[in-house]
């Protein structure tokens, strides 16, 4: 049996509300789920019911089919959800597939980002494109988090910090997105894939613009993996890992470790960092 979804509720709006309370509350939004793919099956009942019940051919017209489909539309949204029906059943079924935790989503190909549009901006304060952002890579910095022991809310004011928000995204010589988030340049050890882009230096404390060789990627994930990768895996910035993992809701400290470390040239780079990382830990908090 073919179920028609143009003749239930269950357009792009409806999916996209769904999906955005997915990413707020995995259960709740399964349950609405059920109820909307039990109202589907009942509306499809009804119809194959109307289709095998014979028809006078004295008042049926389009007009009276018109009528006759919405009242089956009303009848079907009636008697979904009721105790022993369909929904509970299908709820269990959609159950099966939830991570147990937000950050499990990523790994097990669950529910895998949270989706748009989202909920109550205006009422949070929290600009669109600051919200986005975070929405679009809170699973990856959190898994990279498992990996590595680097608090995600570091890593993704990181990202954040370096791109923008998102809306200075580096660019490939072809226009393709470089997914570079973290601002790594490209040394001769780096043999992978590279974006040329003009960037600020800061030489004796003078902001000058020059053309450096940055790495690039295939996806965002990728570049937070090797962010990671590069701390963790370097003497260099050891001082600035040990004071993430051991003081994670110390800004300033870890901070000020990277860029004595030498990580971006800019002089006031630390204290942008931390006011950036305490920013990101409140618009999460908003949102949740």
């Amino acid at each position: 049996m073919t179920l028609n979804a143009a003749s239930f509720a269950l357009d792009t709006q409806s999916t996209d509300a769904l999906r955005a309370q997915a990413a707020r509350d995995p259960k709740s939004a399964t349950k609405a789920a059920a109820k909307q793919f039990e109202a589907l099956f009942m509306n499809e009942v009804m119809k194959r019911m109307r289709a095998a019940t014979l028809e006078s051919g004295l008042m049926e017209n389009r007009l009276s089919q018109i009528g006759t489909e919405m009242l089956d539309q009303q009848f079907a949204t009636q008697m979904t959800g009721l105790p022993g029906g369909l929904s509970a059943a299908i709820e269990r079924q959609l159950s099966r597939g939830l991570p147990s935790t937000p950050g499990d989503a990523l790994s097990t190909g669950g529910l895998a980002k949270p989706a748009e549009p989202l909920p109550d901006l205006p009422k949070k304060n929290v600009p669109e494109h600051v919200a986005r952002f975070i929405q679009r890579h809170g699973d990856a910095a959190r898994a990279v988090a498992q990996e590595s022991g680097l608090p995600a809310d570091f890593m993704l004011a990181q990202a954040a910090h370096e791109t923008g928000w998102g809306r200075a995204r580096m660019k490939a010589s072809d226009g393709s997105d470089a997914h570079n988030l973290f601002g790594i340049k490209a040394g001769p050890g780096w043999t992978g894939k590279v974006a040329e882009v003009t960037t600020t230096e800061y030489v004796n404390g003078q902001a000058r613009k020059v053309v450096a060789k940055f790495r690039a990627y295939d996806s965002p994930e990728e570049s937070f993996r090797d962010y990671a990768k590069l701390l963790t895996g370097n003497q260099r910035y050891a001082q600035a890992v040990a004071s993430a993992q051991a003081a994670p809701d110390n800004a300033a400290a870890f901070a000020k470790h990277l860029q004595k470390a030498g990580y971006a040239t800019d002089p006031e780079y630390a204290n942008k960092l931390a006011r950036v990382i305490n920013t990101t830990v409140r618009v999460q908090r908003a949102l949740a």
